[in-house]
């Protein structure tokens, strides 16, 4: 090198960084053709670490705190470099700065919906969505797989890969959870649990640490959903089937009442008799068999035969009417209703 080349040279006294803005991992101090001073100050401050690296190989790891370059705070360079102990001339070195911040409200969902086993209902298609945070834990694992020699290495750059590691895993935390689903739906707590549990060696192994995983909501597509429901109603009723037509006529009732004076609403009141009467008839026979009592069974059917329930749906219809014209108030009218719906099991 000659001595223009050496005056027009630019030497570094200070190396240091000023975050600008979030969303920054990873950030290459700019060298260009400057070298570092020896006896320079680095200075590293909370939440940051720096990292020295010679010619692709990673050398010294700094936390926060002010240093004074040298042979002395820079042995595993000055090994790579074969500096004596009396060196002292400037040099050259690659520095990359690391935010190990938190980085938060990172989302994640299930773009469609993702199959798991459960103990109760078999193969479940559920969709849930949430958000995590995580941090920089190991600069020299991210930096040699993840950062390498970029400029700048933002939260943005590893939003996908992070996402994909959440879905990739969610099916083998819940099965490694033992949790059924109903219990998962009912404590999101312990599903971000088993979740955090399987992507921390993930996350680890990219240098990160995975803070905080939070579970928003967990939901079933809406076919499975009406399925669901329907279990969860017969489960209400104790799995009894003529209790079950009992809360599905009550629950049709305040139809029919509203709709009094409209001209189908007899055809409503008789289909819905109908019903009762048949769905009783195949509970009582249902359970009469199960049971081996086939007598039972016969007497059930005829007791259910008796019932006459088209009459006591008429008187409904009238009662109906009497309640829209304001003969009746509401009060009456559900009183009566609840007392003919007793003859009618």
């Amino acid at each position: 090198m000659g001595l223009m080349d050496f005056i027009k040279k630019q030497f570094i006294d200070v190396l240091q960084w000023t975050e600008e803005g979030d969303g920054t991992l990873a950030w290459r101090y700019p060298m260009a053709d400057m070298e570092i001073q020896n006896g320079a100050t680095l200075v590293v401050r909370e939440s940051q670490m720096a990292l020295f690296v010679n010619e692709g190989r990673i050398a010294d790891l700094f936390g926060p705190g002010t240093y004074r370059l040298g042979t002395q705070t820079l042995p595993v360079l000055t090994n790579l470099q074969n500096w004596d102990k009396l060196f002292e001339s400037p040099f050259k070195s690659d520095v990359y700065f690391f935010s190990t911040r938190e980085q938060l409200d990172q989302k994640w969902g299930t773009p469609q919906p993702v199959t798991v086993r459960d103990p109760e209902f078999g193969a479940v298609r559920l969709r849930a969505f949430g958000n995590y945070s995580f941090r920089i834990a190991d600069p020299k694992a991210f930096h040699a797989g993840i950062s390498g020699t970029r400029e700048r290495y933002g939260v943005a750059d590893l939003d996908g890969q992070l996402r994909g590691l959440v879905l990739q895993n969610i099916s083998q935390a819940i099965a490694a959870s033992g949790i059924p689903f109903l219990d998962l739906a009912a404590n999101q707590q312990r599903f971000a649990e088993a979740l955090t549990q399987q992507l921390g060696p993930e996350f680890a192994r990219l240098g990160l640490q995975l803070q905080t995983f939070t579970v928003q909501n967990l939901s079933l597509p809406e076919e499975l959903q009406k399925v669901l429901d329907q279990k969860i109603g017969m489960g209400m009723v104790g799995r009894d089937m003529g209790q079950f037509m009992q809360y599905q006529t009550a629950q049709a009732i305040p139809r029919l009442a509203e709709g009094a004076g409209g001209g189908g609403v007899a055809g409503d009141a008789m289909g819905l008799g109908a019903g009762v009467a048949l769905g009783q008839v195949l509970a009582q026979n249902l359970q009469a068999g199960l049971q081996g009592g086939g007598a039972a069974a016969a007497a059930a059917a005829a007791a259910a035969s008796g019932l006459k329930p088209d009459e006591i749906m008429a008187t409904l219809e009238k009662l109906a009417d009497l309640k829209t014209k304001g003969i009746l108030t509401a009060e009456e009218f559900d009183a009566k209703k609840a007392e003919l719906l007793k003859k009618l099991v």
